[in-house]
């Protein structure tokens, strides 16, 4: 499958690319036919980039799924204080563009928030992509209480982030939500309890590398109550 964000992409680029070669035929012009073959390679790249796999799964409710494909290039505790108001795991995954970027869903749970952040595009690599890079910010409640924000934030290349969760949505893990387009970066933030089962260096697949478990212990009303933060926009 293709995703229909990239179709009329590939639709122009085919249009365009098969126009230069009548033209060049007509023409006998080898400097249009020379276009035309660079215009296919990147109509077929375009093809590949935009891919859209299969990959229907279940998951219990404590298990927390790649919401990107790409390799992870950091793994670290921090305190995050605008939703979770806890120490957090904070895992960073870097696609490449030739890694599929159809996102989805890290966990089951419920969707509290959706807020989009404007800002520049470093590479997607760095560390100060996190802090500055336009991006979009998800903040959900699983089953058990617990919380989890999960952020799709641009790379140097990437001028449109796709997201189409609301607040008050109901999702599963492994659910297509958005994709970023051409280079990119997403990251994952869990509570500091769960069982992670990745590390730098690992590749993962969207909604089939199980990246760990959420803990097995419920949130209460009083800590959920005191978890809500400050500055969540809902």
């Amino acid at each position: 499958m293709i995703a229909r964000e990239g179709l009329h992409l590939i639709a122009i680029g085919a249009i365009v690319t098969l126009a230069l070669v009548l033209t060049a035929s007509k023409l006998d012009s080898k400097v249009l036919f020379g276009m035309s073959l660079v215009l296919a390679v990147l109509t077929l790249f375009t093809v590949f980039f935009f891919r859209d796999p299969d990959r229907r799964a279940r998951y219990d409710d404590l298990v927390v799924v790649a919401p990107a494909d790409g390799k992870v290039i950091g793994v670290e505790k921090v305190y995050e204080e605008s939703f979770l108001a806890a120490e957090a795991l904070k895992i960073s995954i870097f696609l490449s563009i030739f890694d599929v970027h159809i996102n989805r869903v890290p966990a089951t749970g419920r969707i509290e928030y959706v807020r989009y952040n404007p800002g520049k595009f470093f590479p997607a690599f760095k560390d100060k992509a996190s802090e500055f890079n336009e991006q979009t910010e998800i903040g959900m409640t699983g089953p058990a209480g617990h919380r989890l924000i999960f952020k799709q934030i641009a790379g140097i290349l990437a001028r449109r982030i796709v997201c189409r969760l609301s607040p008050g949505d109901s999702v599963s893990a492994g659910q297509k939500f958005g994709l970023i387009r051409f280079g990119s970066r997403l990251e994952l933030y869990l509570p500091a309890a769960s069982d992670l089962q990745v590390k730098p260096g690992d590749h993962v697949t969207a909604g089939r590398t199980v990246m760990g478990h959420l803990p097995s212990q419920p949130v209460s009303r009083n800590v959920e109550e005191q978890g809500k933060g400050t500055n969540v926009e809902i």
